[in-house]
C-alpha cells in the first residue's frame, strides 16, 4: 500500500509496484495467508450450525473463529500494518512465514487436545501458540527500533498490547481447559479469558487500525488530533483490560467494572472521532465503510452491556458474556473482518488498478442485503426474545456470512490463478518454500478428522487399544444400548476377542445424554428419542463408556464392554470408585475461625409480604461459598445461597416463581413439595439460558422442602440446590422471635466428581449443617432476651439424613409437624426433640427462663459434632 493512503492523508489509492515480478512474492504470501483464514471460516461455519449436537460444539464454533480465523488474520495484519505506518524494513519473510505456520499449527494443537480431551496435546498447542504470539510481539517491538516511524506509528502500539493480551489469553485458556485454575475460580477465569481475547487480542488491533483505515476508506483527510486521540484510547482501553482482567481473575467485581468502564470510555473516544471524520462526499468502498461502522457500533453496544452486566451481577452467574457473544464475535469480530477485506484484498492482490477495481466488484456484490441480514441476525441472537428468534437470527447471519465467503474464494482463486501465470520463474522456488499451503492445508485435514472422528455418525469408529485378533475375529455385533434415568443399559457388554462391535445408541431420557467410549468416538449431545450408532471396529481389550455430561458419570452413567477368555487391556471392568484422600480427610477444622468479612446466615424469618399472590425469581448459579471455618466449597444454588430463599406464607397463597437457569454448565429443575401439580412441565430439567414460570397455591400450612428436580437428585440436593417454604397455620399466635433453620449434609470436594458422589452414596458427608454452614451459629449466636418466646421452623433437606432438633436447657411446649400440632401450651405434656426425616418439616416453640447460653443441636450426636450444632445467647 501507498505510504500516503496508510497515513490516511489522500483519498486516491497509490499505484503498485510498476513490476509484477517484484510483487509476486508479498503476493503469494497473502495469498496463502488469506486461504488459511478462509479455511477455518469453512470449518467453523458448520461447526456453528450443528453445535447443539456435538460435545463442545459451542466451544469448538467459537474457537474454530477465534482461535483460527482471527487470528491468522491479525498475525498478517498487523504485521503489514505496523511495517507501513513505522516505515521500517520487511521482517525476514522466511520467520514470518514460520511464525504463522507455527500459530496455525498451535490452534490446531488447542482445538484437537480440546475436542479428543487429550491434556498432552492441548498443552502442546497452547505453548506453541503462545511461543509463536510471543515471537511476533517481538518483531512488533524490534520494528520500531531504528524506523523512520511518522504520525501513525503509535498505532502499533495497539498491535504490541494486542499480542500480550493474547499471551495472558491462552494461559487462562490453558488453565481452564485442564482444571488446574482450580473449581473456585473458573468463573472468574473464565471471564478473564474471554475479556483478554475479546476486547484485548481482537478489540486493541480494531481500533488501532481504524484510526487509520476508516478515513482511507472514506477517501478523506485524517483528523489532526488523530495521534494525541490514538495514544489517549490506547491508554484508556489497554489500561482498563489490565484492570478488568486482572479483577476478573481475582474475583474483585469492584475492579473488573472499574476497568471495563475505561475501556468503555476509550471506544467511545474513538467512536466520537470516526464519527466526525464522515464527510458527504462517496467513500471509496461504501460497503467496507457501512460494515466497519456497523461493527464499530455493535462494539460500543457490547461493551457497554458488559459493564451493565458485570456492574448489577454477581460474577459467579456471568461464566461467559452470554447472549454478548453473538455481539461481540459476530457483530463486532465477523464484520471488521468483512469490511477490511472488502477494502484491502483487492489493493494487496490486485497488480494495477484494473485488477483491483474488478477484485472489488466481486467482493462487494450484494452487499447491502448481505450487511442488512448479517446485523438483522446479529440483533436477534443478541436480544432477549424467544428461541426461535434467535434460530432465526443465527440462520440469517450464517447466510451472509457464507455468502461473503463464497466471494473471497473467488477472489482468493482468481488472483491465484494470476499469480500461477504471472509469476514465472518465481513460482519454481515458490513451490519450495511451501510452510503457509501446508499449514493450510494440513490444518483443515486435521481439524476435519477430529470432526469425523468425534461426529457419533455410523462412520464413527475408531481401532481399539492394541491386541491380537481372538476367537471372535470376522464376527459383526450390533448391541442396542439406552440412555435413561442417570443409567446406561445394558450396564456390562461381554464380547470374544476380535469381534467388530456396532452399539446404538438411544436416549429416551427427557435429558439430554451423550456416550463416550474410553480411546473410541462419541455421540453427540442426544435430546430425547434420538439415536446415533458408534462403530467400535474389532474389540481386542475392556473399554469403558460413559456419559460426559457434568456429574453424570460419577453419578454411575457408565458402562463396561469386556473381552471374554482373558483381556489384554487396560481392565476397566467392575471399576469402582472412591473419595480421594484429599476430599474424605474427616471433615473440616470447626474450631477454627470464619474468614474475615464472614457472615453468618440470618435465621429470622421474614414476615409474610403483602397481598396474596407472591412473585419470586429465582437464578440456579454456581457459587463458591464459605461453608465451614476457612473452607470455601463451589456450591450449586437457588440464588447465589445454600440453601436458597425461604418463602414465607399463608394458606391459599398463590406463588409465582420464575426459574431462570444461569448455570452455563448444566441443566437445572425445580420441585415445591408445598404445591400440588402434575410435575411433567414445571419440574422439567431447563438447560442453561432457559427460564420458566412455576405457579401453585398453598393449599396447606407446613414447613416445605423445595429443591433442584434434575437428576440426579443426589447430587443436586447434596450441592446446595434447596430451600424452605413456611406457609403458617391459620391463628398462628405471634412469637417475639421466630427463626427458620434448615438442616443438611456437606459433601466437600469438586461437585459431581466420583470421590464427591462416592461420600454421598455412601452417606459419609464431611460435616452436618443448619442453613449451609458447619457452626456458623456457634460463633455467631441467636439473640433473644429471658421470658420470651421464641419459634424454630425445621426442615431437614437430606438428601440422606433426617434430623433429632434439641435445644440443651429448655423443654419445648408446642410441637408442630408435617402439617398438625402434636403438643400445644395448655396441654400438660412437653417434649425434648423435633424428630423430622428427610424432607419432612415443623416448627417448636419455648421460653427461656433466664440469661445464659443455651445450645441447639442435632441430637444424633456424630451430626452435633461435626458442624449440626450452634447457640442461643439469652440475656436479661
Amino acid at each position: 500500500m501507498h505510504d500516503k493512503e496508510v497515513d490516511g492523508t489522500s483519498a486516491h489509492e497509490g499505484d503498485r509496484p510498476p513490476s509484477r515480478f517484484k510483487a509476486s512474492g508479498p503476493r503469494r504470501r497473502h495469498l496463502a495467508a488469506h486461504g488459511l483464514v478462509a479455511a477455518w471460516v469453512v470449518l467453523a461455519l458448520p461447526a456453528a450450525s450443528v453445535q447443539q449436537t456435538l460435545p463442545a460444539g459451542r466451544w469448538l464454533a467459537v474457537h474454530l473463529f477465534l482461535v483460527g480465523a482471527a487470528t491468522t488474520a491479525v498475525v498478517v495484519w498487523s504485521e503489514h500494518f505496523a511495517v507501513a505506518m513505522l516505515h521500517a524494513r520487511l521482517p525476514d519473510r522466511r520467520w514470518s512465514n514460520t511464525r504463522l505456520a507455527a500459530v496455525n499449527l498451535g490452534a490446531v494443537g488447542v482445538l484437537t487436545g480440546m475436542w479428543a480431551d487429550r491434556p498432552l496435546l492441548l498443552g502442546a498447542g497452547c505453548a506453541l501458540l503462545i511461543a509463536a504470539i510471543t515471537a511476533h510481539l517481538v518483531v512488533l517491538v524490534r520494528l520500531g527500533r531504528g524506523a523512520l516511524g511518522g504520525r501513525l506509528a503509535p498505532i502499533a502500539d495497539y498491535y504490541r498490547a494486542a499480542a500480550a493480551a493474547l499471551i495472558v489469553g491462552a494461559v487462562l485458556g490453558w488453565l481452564l481447559a485442564t482444571g488446574r485454575g482450580g473449581p473456585q475460580h473458573y468463573a472468574g477465569l473464565k471471564l478473564a479469558h474471554v475479556h483478554a481475547t475479546l476486547l484485548g487480542w481482537i478489540g486493541l488491533p480494531v481500533l488501532g487500525t481504524l484510526f487509520m483505515l476508516w478515513p482511507t476508506v472514506l477517501g478523506v483527510r485524517m483528523a489532526e488530533r488523530t495521534t494525541v486521540l490514538a495514544r489517549r484510547v490506547l491508554l484508556l482501553t489497554g489500561g482498563g483490560l489490565l484492570i478488568a482482567v486482572a479483577g476478573l481473575a481475582a474475583g474483585w467485581r469492584p475492579g473488573a467494572v472499574a476497568g471495563v468502564a475505561g475501556y468503555a470510555a476509550g471506544v467511545a473516544l474513538a467512536a466520537r472521532l470516526l464519527a466526525r471524520t464522515v464527510r458527504r462526499r462517496p467513500a471509496i468502498s461504501a460497503a467496507a465503510a457501512w460494515t466497519l461502522a456497523a461493527a464499530l457500533g455493535w462494539m460500543l453496544a457490547g461493551v457497554v452491556a458488559d459493564l451493565v452486566l458485570l456492574a448489577v451481577r454477581p460474577l459467579d452467574a456471568l461464566r461467559d458474556t452470554g447472549a454478548l457473544l453473538p455481539v461481540l464475535l459476530v457483530g463486532l469480530v465477523a464484520q471488521v473482518l468483512i469490511g477490511a477485506l472488502t477494502y484491502l484484498l483487492p489493493i494487496v492482490l490486485a497488480t494495477g488498478p484494473k485488477e483491483r477495481a474488478a477484485l472489488r466488484a466481486v467482493l462487494e456484490r450484494a452487499w447491502v442485503p448481505r450487511l442488512v441480514l448479517l446485523n438483522l441476525g446479529v440483533a436477534l441472537l443478541a436480544l432477549p426474545l424467544p428461541a426461535p428468534a434467535g434460530t432465526v437470527g443465527a440462520v440469517l447471519a450464517g447466510v451472509a456470512a457464507a455468502a461473503f465467503l463464497t466471494l473471497v474464494v473467488r477472489v482468493l482463486l482468481r488472483s491465484g490463478r494470476g499469480l500461477l501465470r504471472d509469476a514465472g520463474e518465481e513460482a519454481a522456488p515458490a513451490a519450495r518454500r511451501p510452510a503457509l499451503w501446508g499449514t493450510a492445508a494440513g490444518a483443515v485435514v486435521i481439524v476435519l478428522a477430529v470432526l469425523v472422528a468425534n461426529s457419533g455418525g455410523d462412520t464413527g469408529g475408531t481401532t481399539n487399544a492394541a491386541g491380537t485378533a481372538g476367537p471372535g475375529a470376522g464376527t459383526t455385533r450390533t448391541v442396542a444400548v439406552t440412555l435413561a434415568d442417570m443409567r446406561i443399559r445394558p450396564a456390562r457388554i461381554e464380547v470374544a476377542a476380535g469381534t467388530a462391535l456396532r452399539l446404538k445408541v438411544t436416549n429416551t431420557d427427557t435429558q439430554r445424554h451423550d456416550l463416550k467410549i474410553e480411546d473410541g468416538p462419541a455421540t453427540p449431545m442426544l435430546g430425547r428419542n434420538d439415536t446415533r450408532v458408534l462403530d467400535l471396529g474389532p474389540v481386542t481389550a475392556d473399554r469403558e463408556a460413559w456419559c460426559t455430561l457434568p456429574g453424570h458419570r460419577a453419578a454411575g452413567m457408565t458402562m463396561d464392554i469386556v473381552v471374554k477368555d482373558g483381556t489384554t487391556g487396560g481392565g476397566h471392568a467392575g471399576h469402582t470408585t472412591a473419595a480421594t484422600a484429599d476430599e474424605d480427610g474427616g471433615g473440616p477444622d470447626l474450631s477454627a475461625d470464619f474468614s474475615t468479612g464472614f457472615r453468618a446466615r440470618a435465621a429470622d424469618l421474614a414476615p409474610v409480604p403483602g397481598g396474596t399472590v407472591h412473585k419470586v425469581e429465582l437464578r440456579a448459579v454456581q457459587r463458591t461459598v464459605e461453608v465451614a471455618p476457612g473452607v470455601r466449597q463451589r456450591m450449586w444454588t437457588f440464588g447465589g445461597t445454600a440453601p436458597g430463599p425461604t418463602l414465607h406464607g399463608r394458606v391459599g397463597d398463590v406463588f409465582e416463581v420464575t426459574l431462570v437457569n444461569d448455570d452455563a454448565a448444566m441443566g437445572h429443575g425445580i420441585d415445591f413439595h408445598a404445591g400440588s401439580l402434575a410435575p411433567d412441565r414445571p419440574m422439567r430439567t431447563l438447560r442453561p439460558g432457559e427460564r420458566l414460570v412455576y405457579r401453585f397455591r398453598a393449599e396447606r400450612a407446613g414447613a416445605w422442602l423445595y429443591h433442584c428436580s434434575t437428576a440426579p437428585m443426589l447430587q443436586h440436593l447434596g450441592n446446595g440446590m434447596y430451600g424452605a417454604v413456611v406457609i403458617d397455620p391459620p391463628g398462628l399466635a405471634k412469637a417475639d422471635h421466630t427463626y427458620v433453620l434448615v438442616s443438611s449434609q456437606l459433601y466437600l470436594g469438586t461437585p459431581g466428581s466420583t470421590a464427591q458422589v462416592a461420600k454421598m452414596r455412601r452417606n459419609t458427608p464431611d460435616a452436618w449443617v443448619f442453613n449451609g454452614v458447619a457452626g456458623q451459629y456457634a460463633q455467631r449466636p441467636l439473640k433473644v432476651r429471658a421470658g420470651e418466646r421464641a419459634r424454630f421452623w425445621v426442615v431437614a433437606a437430606g438428601p440422606s439424613d433426617g434430623i433429632a432438633f434439641h435445644i440443651v436447657g429448655t423443654v419445648f411446649d408446642t410441637v408442630y409437624k408435617e402439617g398438625a400440632y402434636l403438643l400445644q401450651p395448655d396441654e400438660a405434656g412437653g417434649s425434648q426433640v423435633l424428630d423430622l426425616a428427610p424432607a419432612q418439616g415443623g416448627f417448636v416453640e419455648t421460653t427461656f427462663p433466664e440469661a445464659g447460653h443455651y445450645a441447639f443441636v442435632d441430637h444424633d450426636m456424630r451430626h452435633a459434632e461435626a458442624g449440626a450444632h450452634g447457640t442461643v445467647e439469652v440475656t436479661d
